[in-house]
């Protein structure tokens, strides 16, 4: 049970929660009306592989990132750095899921599916991981796109993207979650800018300051708000999904707004967990306004 948690926390379980729900939404906005069989049965292995390279890619960044977790306060417990598991352990449970994910992609689902994913992980794992996050304080907004890409991994796996509105409409979840990312991830990172420095990782907090960092959250967050509008704009969800959006934009623009003079250090963490329970709403409502209120 021991190795077992080990294993499992090497492949950032919450984080892939949040990854593998957006790709679940994808998968049923993909699809009018009540799935068929097989529709069910591609969304089940689709979501199945998309899992399995998520957790791979999680694994492959700990063990990349070993040197730079060990001194950081929020990552110094994890299994490689405190020396649970040896780094070939987690490249040998890295490969083994990663040739587990492809497989079922590949025989199972459709060829297009698994080379989006196995892009996504390359992207995250090694161009993000071994490059963006050391080169540049732009790092999480050019790396933020292999994160945002599982709406449309699990769109692809129900469809195989035929047309040209797979494309179109999968891409705006995508943008959704791209342009999420770099106010979710600076406002950690000004909570933890003090870590980065030691490390010598290139954040923005880091690199153009505090100050700079918060404009650019509210830029951020105020693009978001507009992007939050077009499902429903184009089509793809309808007043359920509009409401809930404008409440929760509304919710996330407070907050950014606040961060420009906030009450105290704090603040920076109780942005970054709402800008979590923030992204689960917003693709929730997208769920149940297409699935569960389609009338409505």
């Amino acid at each position: 049970m021991a190795n077992y948690r080990q294993y499992w926390d090497l492949t950032k379980p919450k984080v892939v929660a949040l990854i593998v729900f957006t790709a679940l939404v994808g998968m049923v906005l993909a699809i009018p009306g009540v799935p068929s069989w097989e529709q069910v049965r591609l969304g089940a292995l689709g979501f199945f592989g998309i899992w399995l390279s998520a957790s791979a890619a999680a694994a492959i960044n700990q063990l990349l990132d070993a040197k730079i977790d060990a001194q950081m306060a929020r990552t110094s417990w994890r299994p490689l750095v405190v020396g649970k598991v040896k780094p070939w352990q987690v490249l040998a449970f890295a490969g083994a899921l990663i040739v587990l994910s492809m497989t079922i992609l590949v025989v199972w689902v459709n060829v297009i599916t698994a080379i989006l994913t196995f892009a996504s992980l390359i992207g995250y794992a090694v161009i993000y991981t071994v490059y963006l996050k050391r080169a540049t304080s732009q790092n999480i907004v050019i790396g933020g796109l292999a994160g945002a890409m599982p709406p449309m991994l699990g769109w692809a796996a129900v469809t195989g993207m035929q047309t040209s509105a797979d494309w179109w409409y999968s891409a705006l979840l995508v943008l959704i979650i791209f342009i999420w990312t770099p106010p979710h991830f600076w406002a950690l990172a000004i909570f933890r800018r003090e870590d980065y420095a030691k490390a010598k990782i290139p954040m923005l907090p880091v690199t153009h300051g505090v100050v700079h960092t918060r404009r650019q959250i509210l830029a951020y967050s105020i693009v978001l708000a507009i992007i939050c509008v077009l499902p429903y704009v184009v089509g793809m969800s309808g007043p359920f999904y509009l409401g809930g959006a404008i409440v929760l934009n509304a919710v996330f623009l407070w907050y950014a707004w606040r961060m420009q003079d906030p009450p105290d250090e704090l603040f920076s963490m109780k942005m970054f967990n709402w800008s979590v329970v923030y992204l689960m709403a917003l693709f929730a409502f997208l769920l149940v306004d297409h699935w569960i209120l389609p009338g409505l």
